[in-house]
C-alpha cells in the first residue's frame, strides 16, 4: 500500500472515530434532560418534590394562596387562640412559606353552617368552627377531615329576658332562640333534655339578631357565649344555666381541611399543627400581649378575656383524649336527635 493512501485512510478513520464519540454524547446528554424534565424540575414522577416533604421545602403542587376561614368579626379579621395569634404574629404565614404558600387569605363567618357550605362549595380549604356545625356537614356528606381540635372547653350560655323565666325549667312551652346547628344549639336541646322541658319552640336567630329579640321581648331566651354572654347578664338579663355546670354538653373547636385542599397538599395537616405549635409556644411567652390582643378582638378588657379564654384551655397537640370524648359524645347526640343525617365513626373522620 502506498505512503500517501495510507495516510488518507489514518485520518479518515480519525474522523470516523470522532464523529462516533460525538453522537455518543449528544446521545447521553439528550437522556439526562429528558430525566430531568420527567420530574419538573427537580420533582419526582408522581408530580411532589424531591425534596422531603417535611423538610421545610416547597411542594411543586401546593397552591399559593391559603384560604382559611374562622367564625367571628372583628376589625383585625383574625380568631381567638394560637391560630389567631400565629396569623397576627405573622408565625403560621412564616411557616406556611417554607410548603410554597405566599399568601393564606382570612374570612370571618357568623356561623358554623355559613362556613362549611363555602368549604364544600370550594371557596375554602380550611375552616375552624364549632364541632356541631363540623359533625352534622360530614354527615350530610361533606368531603372533609377533621385535623386538630384546638380546644375542648367552650362554654353557651342560656340567658332569659329581663323580668321573664327564672330557671330552665320555667322554659316550658316558651321560645327560644338559637344558632341552628351550632354547637350551643346541641347545648339547649341536651340541656332541656336533662331538665325535663319538653315543650318549647326554637327560632334559628344570629346572635345579633336574638339579643335584640331578647330586649323586646319577643323570645323568653337566647343563646350566647364568651364576653357578650357575660355583657348581657351584666345588663340584668338573668343567667338560667351554662355550660360549664353540665361538662358532657361543653363545645370544642374543629379545624376541618377540604378533601380536594388535601389532595394537591396531602401534608398539609403536618405543616398546619407545626406552625399552630410554634403560635402556641410564643403566645405562651407573651401572656399580656395575647390578653390585649383577645380584649382588642374582643372589644373588652384583657381581664375579661383572660376569664373568658384562658391560655389553658388551648390545647397544645391536635388532638386529646378529653377531645376526643366530647367529639364523640356530641356525634351521639346529633345523630339519636336527627340532627345528624348519618352515624360515623369520628376515626374515620380524624386525619392523625
Amino acid at each position: 500500500m502506498k505512503p500517501a493512501y495510507r495516510e488518507i485512510q489514518g485520518k479518515r478513520s480519525k474522523r470516523i472515530r470522532f464523529a462516533l464519540l460525538t453522537t455518543i454524547m449528544m446521545v447521553m446528554l439528550v437522556l439526562q434532560a429528558c430525566g430531568n424534565n420527567a420530574g419538573g424540575n427537580g420533582a419526582s414522577a408522581s408530580g411532589s418534590s424531591s425534596t422531603e416533604k417535611s423538610g421545610g421545602k416547597a411542594e411543586s403542587n401546593v397552591p399559593a394562596v391559603l384560604n382559611f376561614s374562622f367564625i367571628g368579626s372583628n376589625k383585625l379579621n383574625v380568631p381567638g387562640g394560637a391560630e389567631g395569634w400565629g396569623f397576627y404574629k405573622g408565625i403560621i404565614q412564616e411557616e406556611l412559606k417554607k410548603y410554597g404558600i405566599t399568601e393564606v387569605k382570612l374570612t370571618g363567618f357568623p356561623n358554623g353552617p355559613d362556613q362549611t357550605e363555602s368549604l364544600i362549595s370550594g371557596r375554602l380549604d380550611i375552616g375552624s368552627l364549632g364541632d356541631t356545625p363540623a359533625i352534622i356537614a360530614y354527615a350530610s356528606g361533606a368531603k372533609t377531615r377533621l385535623i386538630s381540635q384546638s380546644s375542648a372547653n367552650t362554654i353557651g350560655y342560656l340567658i332569659g329576658k329581663k323580668d321573664g323565666p327564672k330557671t330552665v325549667k320555667d322554659l316550658q312551652g316558651k321560645t327560644i332562640a338559637i344558632q341552628k346547628g351550632s354547637f350551643m344549639h346541641r347545648y339547649v336541646v341536651g340541656l332541656l333534655q336533662e331538665e325535663g322541658v319538653t315543650d318549647y319552640k326554637l327560632v334559628h336567630m344570629l346572635i345579633p339578631d336574638a339579643t335584640a329579640a331578647l330586649a323586646r321581648g319577643d323570645v323568653d331566651a337566647t343563646t350566647n357565649l364568651g364576653v357578650p354572654a357575660l355583657k348581657l347578664i351584666d345588663q340584668g338579663y338573668t343567667h338560667l344555666d351554662d355550660a360549664s355546670k353540665h361538662p358532657n354538653l361543653l363545645g370544642t373547636s374543629a379545624t376541618v381541611v377540604s378533601e380536594d385542599y388535601l389532595a394537591k397538599f396531602p401534608d398539609f395537616p403536618k405543616a398546619w399543627n407545626e406552625a399552630r405549635e410554634k403560635a402556641l409556644a410564643d403566645l405562651k411567652q407573651h401572656e399580656d400581649e395575647y390578653y390585649q390582643f383577645l380584649a382588642e378582638i374582643g372589644d373588652t378588657t384583657p381581664e375579661l378575656a383572660k376569664q373568658v379564654n384562658p391560655i389553658s384551655d388551648i390545647k397544645d397537640t391536635a388532638f386529646t383524649d378529653e377531645g376526643t370524648k366530647l367529639l364523640e359524645g356530641t356525634k351521639n347526640f346529633l345523630v339519636e336527635e336527627k340532627l345528624a343525617k348519618k352515624d360515623f365513626n369520628i376515626s374515620d373522620w380524624q386525619l392523625k
